[in-house]
C-alpha cells in the first residue's frame, strides 16, 4: 500500500504560531486541508491568514506561565474537538554567555522551551490516546548535539528537548502516538536576526553546510508534513536535522 503523506482533515496545535517557523508551518497546514490552532501572545500577527479562512484559531497564551498552559489546552481542544497533531515550535534564545546571563533569563528560557513543550503535550495527550492516533513534533536544534557561543542556556534546552523527544516516544508510541523532533540548521527567522545582521558569518556557515547554502523556511515544509502523516507511523523517538548537511562536516 502506498502510504499516505496526507494531513488533510488533521488539527494541528502549532505553538509559536504567528512568527518565524512556527508561522511557517501554520501556512504548510492550511495549504494541505489541515485546521491550525496557533499558540501565540500575539493574535494580530495572525489575522492576515485567519482572515482567509475558518480552519485557522488562535488560542492566546504566555507558555512561560505553567498555570495558563492547562487553560490553552482545553481552549485549543474546544476549537474542533479534537487535536491529531502537536507542535511545539515557540522558543527564545537569550544569546549571553554564563556571566551575563541572570537567572530570570535562564528561568524564561527553560519555561518555554523544555517546560511548555512537556505541559502542553501532557495535558493534551490523552485526547490523541483516546483516538488512538497522534504526532508529536518538538523542535530541536543544532545545539541540541554542539555548541555555540552565547549558547548556554538555549543550548541546556535544546539539548534536553532531543532526550524528552525520546521520553515521549517511549512512553506514548504504544498509544499510537509518535514523538519526534526537527532540528533546523541556520535559517532567517526572528530568532536568528542578529546571526543574519552579519553577512560574512552567514556566508561563513552557509560554507559549512555540505549544500553551501543556509536553510529556507519551505525546506522545512517537506519533514514537517511527513512526520505529521501516517507516513511516518513507525518513526519516533527521532531527531530529524534539516541542516544542509552541517552536522555531517
Amino acid at each position: 500500500m502506498q502510504p499516505s503523506f496526507s494531513v488533510d482533515g488533521r488539527v494541528a496545535v502549532v505553538t509559536g504560531g504567528s512568527s518565524g517557523i512556527g508561522r511557517r508551518f501554520v501556512q504548510a497546514y492550511l495549504d494541505e486541508g489541515a485546521s491550525v490552532i496557533a499558540m501565540s501572545r500575539h493574535a494580530r500577527d495572525l489575522e492576515s491568514l485567519a482572515a482567509k479562512t475558518s480552519a485557522l484559531r488562535h488560542v492566546e497564551t504566555d507558555l512561560t506561565c505553567s498555570e495558563s498552559i492547562g487553560v490553552a489546552a482545553e481552549e485549543a481542544i474546544g476549537c474542533f474537538d479534537r487535536i491529531d497533531i502537536v507542535v511545539n515550535a515557540a522558543g527564545v534564545n537569550p544569546r549571553k554567555c554564563s556571566t551575563e546571563l541572570s537567572l530570570d533569563e535562564w528561568n524564561k528560557t527553560v519555561a518555554l522551551n523544555l517546560t511548555a513543550p512537556f505541559l502542553l503535550t501532557k495535558h493534551l495527550m490523552p485526547i490523541m490516546r483516546k483516538q488512538g492516533w497522534g504526532k508529536v513534533i518538538n523542535i530541536a536544534s543544532l545545539q541540541s548535539e554542539r555548541a555555540f557561543p552565547n549558547g548556554i542556556a538555549y543550548g541546556a534546552t535544546k539539548g534536553g528537548i532531543s532526550q524528552l523527544t525520546r521520553a515521549m516516544a517511549e512512553e506514548w508510541s504504544a498509544d499510537g502516538i509518535t514523538v519526534n523532533a526537527i532540528a533546523p540548521g541556520f535559517f532567517p527567522t526572528p530568532l536568528t536576526e542578529k546571526v543574519f545582521e552579519d553577512p560574512a558569518l552567514v556566508n561563513q556557515l552557509a560554507m559549512q553546510t555540505c549544500v553551501g547554502r543556509n536553510g529556507q523556511l519551505d525546506d522545512l515544509v517537506g519533514p514537517l508534513l511527513f512526520l505529521s502523516s501516517s507516513a511516518s507511523d513507525y518513526v519516533t523517538g527521532q531527531v530529524l536535522f534539516v541542516d544542509g548537511g552541517f552536522t555531517a562536516k
